[in-house]
């Protein structure tokens, strides 16, 4: 199944000219920054983004939510691996060469690439981050998402893939976070909790604004704050009651003058 896409006719072939086709006239500047982007920069963003959501979700000021939240955004990078892994077998069913092997005039700048090309592993790995981080933090997600659509557009630009190379991987990452998040979150949420109560470790899962160890007390032992309210009211009784006995003690100073 090495000849999927062959021919300049071909819409997938066109496309990949015409993205392609701009680094011919773009500036020597613009080419290296998009090298860099594609190959490194944008999967750095992603990690960059999932660390900020999982610091972002911890904070939450409900206990079980974070723990839920958290669970998503460790199952965003496990996703990503996990779709490499599959993505392993399809290279090797489908066996497509990279294009600048079946088409004169594509213009590749990540030279060295020898393996198969159907589907990215870039695309993959990048869109099953942004669709784990979308289920933990929506505005992270899709901020992730169009993170993964710019590397997606690179990796043509850049000669080494196919437009449906990367559709492709832009499938497979979403089917895989998708598919199996339920089982995940199943899986990883009740550790999340368990982590969450801890006194050492706690603060990775759930870290509310303000003090930590207070909000624990007030959820975890609900009467303490009635108790403090008791002793607050009795303190004020035995105030009230000082100030009586001093007034009392006047008036009988006033009395024997």
């Amino acid at each position: 199944m090495a000849g999927l896409e062959t021919t300049g006719s071909n819409p997938d072939v066109g496309l990949l000219y015409d993205i392609n086709g701009l680094a011919a006239t773009a500036p020597d500047w613009v080419d290296r920054v998009v090298l860099f982007a594609g190959e490194y920069g944008l999967i750095l963003a992603l990690v960059l983004l999932t660390l900020w959501t999982w610091w972002r979700v911890r904070r939450t000021a409900c206990r079980e939510e974070a723990a839920g939240a958290v669970a998503a955004v460790v199952w965003a990078p496990l996703a990503a691996g996990i779709a490499l892994l599959v993505n392993i077998p399809i290279r090797g069913f489908v066996g497509r060469p990279r294009p600048a092997e079946q088409h004169r005039g594509v213009e590749e700048l990540l030279a060295g690439r020898t393996d198969f090309s159907f589907v990215s592993d870039h695309a993959t790995l990048a869109m099953a981050l942004a669709v784990g981080l979308f289920i933990a933090h929506r505005r992270a997600g899709l901020a992730g998402i169009a993170l993964a659509a710019l590397l997606g557009f690179s990796r043509v630009y850049l000669g080494v893939h196919y437009p449906t190379d990367v559709i492709g991987g832009l499938a497979l990452g979403t089917a895989v976070a998708l598919l199996l998040s339920p089982l995940a979150s199943a899986l990883l949420t009740p550790l999340t909790k368990l982590i969450a109560r801890s006194a050492t470790v706690g603060r990775l899962v759930w870290s509310p604004k303000g003090t930590r160890d207070e909000a624990v007390s007030v959820e975890d032992e609900p009467g303490q704050e009635q108790a403090q309210g008791r002793e607050r009211q009795q303190e004020d009784g035995v105030r009230q009651e000082s100030g009586a006995v001093g007034v009392s003690r006047r008036r009988d100073r006033d009395l024997a003058a």
